[in-house]
């Protein structure tokens, strides 16, 4: 208990110390709680589909381009879709922007192309 009050007095003496102190744990507390909410977000709450530990990723490496993750051409992903007995099923994704209006002003929006069987691949 002793130690508690020298330390406290200690801080009353410098209380520019103090406030660079408590700005500093702050920002600490914060940024671990802003990292550790993403992380859980993206890593370790479960994906929102039915049977979310079996989805896979599956991506081709472009080599001469030196493109490590380059997305599956169509025709790669339909030889796939066909010859491969390891899968349950094989769909693709796209991001994509597309220009969305009414009888206003228009505006970009963000969405995807996506296969026909994709949302059957994602238990929809």
């Amino acid at each position: 208990m002793n130690d508690l009050r020298l330390a406290f007095r200690q801080l009353l003496k410098n209380p520019g110390f103090t406030a660079v102190a408590v700005v500093t744990l702050a920002l600490g507390i914060g940024a671990n709680t802003a990292i550790f909410s993403v992380v859980n977000a993206i890593l370790l709450r479960p994906l929102p589909y039915k049977n979310s530990d079996r989805l896979v990723w599956i991506w081709e490496n472009n080599l001469p381009k030196n493109i490590p993750i380059n997305p599956a051409s169509p025709g790669n992903l339909n030889d796939w879709r066909n010859q491969s007995h390891v899968f349950e099923s094989l769909s693709a994704w796209e991001g994509e922007s597309f220009n969305l209006t009414d009888h206003c002003e228009p505006e970009r929006v963000l969405g995807a192309k996506v296969f026909a069987d994709f949302f059957k691949v994602l238990g929809h």
